[in-house]
């Protein structure tokens, strides 16, 4: 086995939109393993929204990453070496390996990968964080109850398609919004949304999803931020729950938009707005993955997986995330399985 790791680490701190050349592909020794060590390899490589937070030299949830360090992310692969007790040549693991061929670790933020009958991909999308993210931010933020009317922003993405299927589960009316009219198309006649719209083709936000939700909005899946989420404010209804998820359409801006100011409407309508961050909830993820695992073998839960190869072009399938490229979950192979 070769004892040669490539990697993929921050070079410079992006200003505004990120750029293949703020990563450095770089090939390191593997060190030798010590006692309670193992080597994993890397079989799928995560890329998701919220590392570009990462890149940023300033105080968040997480630490940020370091110059010339690994750019972080969770993956899965097989471990191929091992001196630990609980870890054995051939397990299949997922977890904060980064992006990186291989990775010696003690264990620390890694788990052993079980998907039943679905591909060990799935560890990283629907049956991953990204599928307790969707879990926990609907069902425990927001809490929608059947025959309330659902819009998530973000729907054809891994998060936000989970979340509008788990919504349908509940019986709720869900609204969809995303780029393309393939994602449209994806989210009414595949995964059972009520209604969707393109936003990149809707000139006015709001008397579409008037149109769309005759009866206003009960619950709001936050994805984006910006001028769509502005434009869900006025419809909301008494009681209406916002969870905010992610706010992509703001993670490359070099200064703070002016939007509307619209918290007011919260008082008219005595409505509540919440953020989260999903290991907040880290002690109820065996019964959301029982949960999750049983939606999709019962096939009331579809996912797609957008998948490309090589750990060099990481960067470019990263930064495809903020022009929309992907339907599902996007996700990077490293090696064969």
């Amino acid at each position: 086995m070769s004892r040669i790791n490539r990697q993929i680490t921050l070079a410079a701190r992006p200003a505004g939109r990120p750029q293949e050349s703020d990563f450095a592909l770089v090939e390191t020794p593997i060190p030798e393993l010590e006692e309670g060590q193992f080597l994993i390899h890397t079989t799928y490589l995560s890329v998701d929204p919220y590392m570009r937070g990462r890149m940023n030299d300033r105080k968040s949830y997480a630490e940020p990453v370091k110059l010339g360090d690994v750019m972080v992310g969770e993956a899965v692969g097989k471990v191929v070496e091992s001196k630990h007790p609980k870890y054995d040549e051939g397990d299949i693991v997922a977890g904060s390996i980064g992006w990186q061929e291989y990775c010696v670790t003690d264990g620390t933020d890694i788990r052993k990968v079980r998907t039943g009958n679905q591909p060990v991909s799935a560890a990283l999308g629907v049956l991953g964080m990204p599928g307790l993210t969707a879990y926990f931010g609907l069902l425990e933020i927001a809490d929608p109850a059947a025959g309330e009317t659902v819009v998530v922003s973000g729907a054809a993405g891994a998060v936000g398609s989970t979340a509008g299927q788990i919504a349908k589960i509940r019986g709720c009316r869900v609204v969809g919004i995303a780029g393309t009219d393939e994602k449209v198309a994806y989210l009414t006649d595949e995964l059972g949304f009520d209604a969707a719209f393109n936003y990149k083709t809707t000139k006015d936000y709001v008397a579409k999803l008037a149109e769309l939700c005759p009866e206003g909005i009960d619950v709001y899946f936050d994805n984006v931020g910006g001028p769509i989420t502005d434009a869900v404010f006025p419809l909301i209804n008494k009681h209406a729950r916002v969870s905010v998820c992610g706010q992509i359409s703001q993670y490359n801006a070099t200064k703070m938009e002016q939007g509307p100011r619209l918290l007011w409407k919260l008082i008219e309508k005595q409505a509540r707005v919440e953020g989260f961050l999903v290991f907040q909830f880290i002690d109820k993820f065996r019964t959301a993955m029982v949960d999750l695992a049983h939606w999709v073998e019962e096939g009331q839960m579809k996912y797609r997986e957008n998948i490309e190869d090589g750990l060099e072009n990481a960067p470019k399938i990263f930064l495809g995330l903020f022009d929309g490229d992907n339907i599902g979950k996007q996700l990077v192979r490293v090696s064969p399985e």
